[in-house]
């Protein structure tokens, strides 16, 4: 696994500390504290996405303090930096959240251009929310200095009448709250029980889902992401992550090292295997592009059908994060995977074992129900499918939890924003068996990509989860479920054919057949795309914009960079 004896390697920030010339650095680091002893170790950057707009990362300072007490014990000189992040739960179904998947793109650059810009010999990054933790391994990947990554933790349940929820269903109260089915107090109540304390969201949603993928890819030490933010063990969890940056700066070890075709498919398998966020297909394609591993979206599709989802977890299932974490872990997860042959079990982690080596070594719970035996899955195929058809050319991702419909017939409603279609589902405009198609909503329309909750949500609060279906060049959150086909590509600000559809076209899902398609042939769609023309740009300067014009399309992982 290692690249040993890269003695130089180790003391890169030496260009930045040692020699005559470097004064006016060391002068400006004394300012700050650093002593000459301090500047004469190996520097290691302690990042993370502290910001008081969330509860999901609420706790990086603190862990962020014990991290750089783990470097200092074994040797190193921590110097602390933070990036930005956006909480999708706060700005699902607004303006803002078409910030979420671009501010994946600025924190990995700004973790690069600071790692670069003073010359780090490694780095910890410290994660939280969803956009941080793809981005984190994404610069890591395109650094490829020694590096690790810890998930701060998720929130535990909040309780509601005796049951555990979380925050998908506030979500779903507001829909049912639409449909006169609960009273203002109850989805008031489920408001303020939902979310207990600090930590991100609880059921497997996109950030639980990528904390997961992140120990089964190796690039986070095993056991540790799963431990809940505020349980007592999480302290020292972060010191121990100090202690092993330096470990692996000695030896070597760098994250292309532990990156390689087989943990990413080991990551993809535990998306599958746990019912994950379709989210984590978009994140490890962007992965696997930094890291220079090939991967397509059809992949998703060939490992998913091998791997059986094992964790009955929220949103599909029964529990939340914090039950797999008391059931045995992560490592039961791998250990259920393994005995299914749906891993790589000689992929190496950051903590020196294999994948198979934790998973054979994984402790369970007694009278566990978390975590299904093989021989009694919760779906004996993977959690999600990609899906092609005149509709998706290029393709589409639909989440499978089990108990979906495996085909559906319906007429499109079609809407071209967000906003009005969850405008519609509110005024109890959508019908048992239609199919609701939101388009110029994606990488570029959007732009940003953004997730659906809010519609979703809604269309279950209504009743109408288990009779409608939803089609988008937009994204869904880890919290959704029903039919539901997002990422659909061409989008329809690139003139996919999602942007041909007219008011009552019949749309057929066939899961089975991997097929989404319209009811028109082929002339009649060149016919109706030869008269499209694209919309003005939403954004025509700043961020956005800029984003607009460099994103890929999602079935390439909406990553920016050069053509």
């Amino acid at each position: 696994m290692a690249e040993q004896g890269q003695g130089a390697a180790k003391r890169r920030s030496a260009v930045m500390t040692e020699g005559p010339a470097r004064a006016g650095a060391r002068a400006m680091l004394r300012a700050i504290g650093f002593s000459r002893e301090d500047l004469a170790k190996p520097i290691i950057g302690v990042g993370h996405s502290w910001i008081e707009t969330m509860p999901c990362n609420f706790t990086h300072r603190q862990l962020a303090e014990r991290v750089k007490a783990g470097v200092r014990a074994a040797g190193g000189t921590p110097m602390e930096f933070n990036t930005i992040a956006i909480s999708d739960g706060v700005s699902m179904g607004t303006e803002g959240m078409r910030a979420s998947l671009v501010s994946r793109e600025v924190i990995a650059d700004s973790i690069e251009l600071v790692a670069r810009g003073h010359s780090f010999d490694a780095l910890v990054m410290i994660v939280g929310c969803d956009k941080t933790i793809p981005a984190a391994a994404m610069a890591l990947a395109r650094l490829n200095i020694p590096g690790l990554i810890l998930y701060s933790g998720t929130i535990g349940p909040g309780r509601h009448n005796g049951h555990d929820i979380t925050l998908q269903d506030v979500f779903e109260a507001v829909g049912a709250r639409a449909a006169g089915r609960i009273s203002d107090t109850e989805l008031r109540q489920i408001e303020e029980h939902a979310c207990p304390g600090a930590g991100a969201c609880g059921g497997q949603f996109t950030a639980n889902t990528m904390a997961t993928a992140m120990e089964f890819l190796g690039i986070s030490p095993a056991g540790m992401n799963e431990i809940p933010a505020l349980d007592t063990k999480k302290p020292d969890a972060a010191y121990r992550a100090g202690q092993l940056i330096m470990d692996l700066l000695d030896q070597g070890v760098t994250p292309r090292s532990v990156i390689t075709r087989a943990s990413i498919e080991n990551a993809v398998a535990s998306v599958a295997g746990t019912g994950g966020s379709t989210n984590g297909v978009l994140h490890l394609l962007a992965i696997a592009r930094e890291a220079g591993v090939p991967l397509t979206i059809d992949d998703f599709d060939r490992i998913a059908a091998r791997t059986p989802i094992v964790a009955s977890l929220k949103p599909g299932g029964e529990y939340v994060a914090s039950d797999l974490y008391a059931a045995g872990g992560m490592a039961l997860v791998a250990q259920r995977l393994l005995e299914a042959k749906a891993l790589h079990p000689n992929a190496w982690t950051v903590d020196g074992r294999t994948l198979g080596t934790v998973a054979r070594a994984a402790v369970e719970t007694p009278g566990q129900r978390v975590v299904r035996s093989v021989a009694d899955p919760v779906k004996p195929t993977g959690g999600l499918a990609i899906l092609r058809g005149n509709l998706a050319p290029d393709g589409c991702v639909v989440k499978l939890a089990g108990h979906e419909r495996l085909h559906h017939r319906g007429p499109a409603r079609v809407f071209d924003t967000e906003q009005a279609a969850f405008d519609a589902v509110r005024k109890g405009a959508i019908r048992e068996n239609d199919v609701v198609v939101i388009r110029y909503e994606g990488p570029v329309g959007g732009p940003g990509m953004p997730e659906m909750l809010a519609v979703t949500g809604a269309l279950v609060g209504e009743g109408l989860g288990d009779t409608v279906a939803l089609v988008t060049d937009g994204r869904f959150s880890g919290a959704t479920h029903g039919l539901m086909a997002g990422h659909v590509a061409p989008e329809a600000a690139k003139g996919g054919p999602i942007a041909a559809l007219k008011e009552g076209d019949m749309i057929v899902f066939d899961i089975t057949g991997r097929q989404l398609n319209v009811e028109l042939s082929t002339s009649e769609l060149r016919t109706r795309l030869a008269g499209w023309r694209p919309p003005k740009p939403r954004y025509e300067t700043g961020a956005l914009a800029k984003y607009a014009e460099l994103v890929s399309s999602a079935s390439e992982g909406a990553v920016t960079g050069p053509r």
